[in-house]
């Protein structure tokens, strides 16, 4: 597996080396891009304005423009120099519950590993951080940008879960969210004895990409020349009078369904 950083996780004033590991990979299918008229496929250029040709990667620089058409060139030496610790450092700048960070900052997991001896030094943090139970809070620069983070044990190893900062969220008032709305007693009632009847132990192991599984299969019939018909119905916005018998509907359904027998415990 290919490191993508490579540096030290601060913790006070001691440093883990470690190297930094993507934990999660994107699932989607490869499709290509093809021309409609004669199936070629499609590649992207990278085009100079200027002299209307095609530029490889080699004469590409990254540039930042300071006036009308005027530039200054940074390399990725110049990016380093900016600020030498903080491109090669994982810093814990604090403590926190991890319960006290809303899930909609969290964006991207890495596994850290520890260099070669850092064994010592990356069990403690990881043991420390367990019996705290407490996550650190880090920042760090990678692809030239600097990251919020959390820094928290993973079964045996530490990973560190990169955030979102506060002024990247969209802000609620763009939106329209009803305020003075509120359910009726009896309605309330009966949807939260449907939440409690649905409440179960989260175990990711048991969901599935079911939805990959129907393109797979709807390729397999494009690719033998059958016909592809819709599959299921969109289904139709509840109206207001229909709440109550709705819910009791979703209620007497989940009852209907065969319950998992608790396995006995063995005799001790």
């Amino acid at each position: 597996m290919h490191s993508v950083w490579k540096g030290s996780l601060s913790f006070g004033l001691v440093n883990i080396p470690v190297k930094m590991y993507s934990a999660s990979h994107d699932r989607e299918f490869k499709f290509t891009l093809l021309h409609k008229q004669d199936m070629s496929e499609i590649r992207y250029a990278r085009i100079c304005k200027l002299e209307e040709k095609e530029i490889p990667w080699k004469d590409i620089v990254k540039g930042y423009e300071v006036g009308n058409g005027q530039y200054v060139v940074f390399n990725e030496e110049d990016f380093e120099k900016a600020n030498l610790k903080k491109t090669k450092t994982i810093d814990i700048i604090g403590f926190t519950k991890e319960e006290e960070i809303d899930s909609i900052y969290f964006m991207k997991p890495y596994f850290l590993e520890p260099d070669k001896g850092a064994d010592k030094t990356y069990a403690l943090l990881r043991d420390v951080l367990q019996k705290s139970k407490k996550v650190g809070i880090a920042k760090y620069v990678i692809h030239n940008r600097e990251h919020l983070a959390v820094v928290k044990p993973y079964d045996n190893a530490i990973i560190i879960n990169q955030l979102r900062y506060q002024d990247e969220l969209v802000n609620l008032k763009d939106l329209q969210i009803p305020k003075s709305e509120k359910a009726a007693p009896k309605e309330m009632e009966i949807a939260l004895k449907l939440i409690d009847h649905l409440t179960k132990h989260f175990k990711p192991e048991i969901y599935k990409d079911t939805y990959a599984d129907e393109i797979k299969e709807l390729i397999q019939k494009k690719a033998k020349g059958k016909k592809i018909q819709p599959h299921g119905e969109e289904p139709p916005p509840t109206k207001v009078h229909d709440i109550m018998e709705l819910l009791k509907a979703s209620l007497a359904q989940d009852a209907q369904k065969p319950k998992k027998k608790t396995p006995k415990r063995a005799a001790e």
